[in-house]
């Protein structure tokens, strides 16, 4: 697999065709991707909504309402739509469940390197909560990073996708009932084929030179 092909051809979709939806096994694939997704120190701070059936996705669409319109149609004519969903806050039981599927992993030779993990996830944790005081920016850089894994992953399987910030969040998550859940809505992606009527597809792809991006020491 040629990955800098990858990243060369994938895109943006603007427009999905309503009538083609992806198969089964690529969602689990994708989904597999996702659940396999890098995060600092393993804090896997993120939860995955997906909406595949037009009521699904009629609801994650409410959040589009008004000055966020123009992603409607993306929603709507998609296969499948993630929620990427943020933690509001770091409990202990989500550290302690992290912990104990690293131990049943086999991730942990004694008791020791066991504790010794725990105390470093925790000591990032207290970091970002207390000191730097950007716990919430902190884990949504993490759910960021689960996005990447997405879309490189989505574009290996011949999948389009829309990566969507706009959005109303607030009414998302009172729609999901996520906040009650410690979670909030961060970012949507819309996933699918693109259709004949979507312009982005035969644009050529635009990034600014490597020289002016790369610097070598």
């Amino acid at each position: 697999m040629d990955l800098v092909s990858l990243a060369q051809r994938r895109y943006t979709t603007k427009a999905f065709d309503a009538a083609r939806k992806i198969p089964a096994a690529t969602v689990q694939a994708l989904l597999e991707q996702l659940r396999n997704s890098p995060s600092s120190v393993n804090s896997q701070p993120w939860h995955f909504v997906i909406a595949q059936t037009q009521p699904q996705r009629a609801r994650v669409a409410k959040s589009t309402d008004g000055g966020f319109a123009y992603n409607q149609a993306k929603i709507l004519n998609a296969s499948h739509v993630i929620v990427f969903c943020t933690r509001t806050h770091m409990p202990d039981d989500h550290l302690q469940a992290v912990l104990a599927q690293e131990a049943a992993d086999g991730r942990f030779h004694n008791a020791e390197a066991r504790a010794g993990q725990d105390r470093s996830r925790r000591g990032y944790v207290d970091l970002h909560r207390f000191d730097q005081k950007d716990l919430q920016h902190w884990m949504e850089k993490q759910t960021y990073l689960a996005l990447g894994t997405l879309l490189l992953g989505a574009a290996a399987l011949g999948v389009d996708a829309t990566p969507m910030e706009g959005f109303d969040s607030k009414m998302l998550d009172a729609e999901l009932g996520l906040r009650d859940q410690g979670f909030t809505s961060l970012v949507l992606v819309s996933l699918g084929y693109h259709s004949s009527d979507d312009f982005n597809a035969g644009l050529p792809k635009s990034r600014l030179p490597a020289e002016s991006l790369f610097t070598f020491l």
